[in-house]
């Protein structure tokens, strides 16, 4: 699922190559810094963002596995979970994300960019067939870095209501994605 160099990449780092780190930052750092600026909107975060994803990775933190995804899916992943750490460190309300995402010029391969917008759109069409309050809900939980807790006071609901809805939105999800790859859970 993986590229090999990645994760040959990755093997290398996890027994403190320097050499290694130092490839796979030039082979990602445009596309860590693009996705982490439209996250926190200003460049210097935008960088210490990516510098945490990287010493993340230099110290072991989380664990890649190749048979879960991509290993770029997963550096996005700690970079937005790192981003919201971020700004939710600086008591930010709201995390400023756009509904699409560019890359510019990453040094991903195009197959992967497609492979990305593809995903991309596949998620937002099973997104659509959500009830409303699930929408706003996903929105605010995954897209805007919202906590539970900050959910429940926004809409006013129970912090049991949001924790349901958030669980059913995401079976809900999972059944849709299975039906759109052809795999049944």
């Amino acid at each position: 699922m993986a590229n090999k160099n990645d994760i040959q990449l990755y093997r290398r780092i996890q027994e403190q190559d320097q050499a290694a780190l130092e490839a796979l930052y030039d082979k990602y750092e445009k596309l860590l810094f693009s996705f982490a600026f439209k996250m926190v909107q200003h460049p210097q975060a935008a960088e210490e963002v990516v510098q945490e994803v990287m010493l993340k990775l230099w110290r072991g933190t989380g664990h890649y596995d190749e048979t879960k995804g991509k290993f770029s899916s997963w550096l996005l992943t700690m970079t937005r979970n790192t981003a919201i750490d971020q700004l939710r460190k600086q008591n930010k309300q709201e995390v400023h994300l756009t509904n699409e995402w560019e890359p510019g010029d990453s040094g991903t391969g195009v197959e992967d960019m497609i492979e990305w917008k593809e995903q991309g759109e596949t998620l937002k069409k099973a997104i659509r067939t959500l009830k409303k309050e699930q929408i706003e809900i996903v929105e605010l939980f995954y897209f805007k870095g919202y906590s539970q807790k900050k959910i429940a006071e926004k809409t006013n609901l129970p912090l049991g209501t949001i924790k349901g809805r958030i669980r059913l939105a995401l079976k809900h999800l999972r059944q849709e994605l299975s039906v759109e790859r052809g795999t049944q859970l």
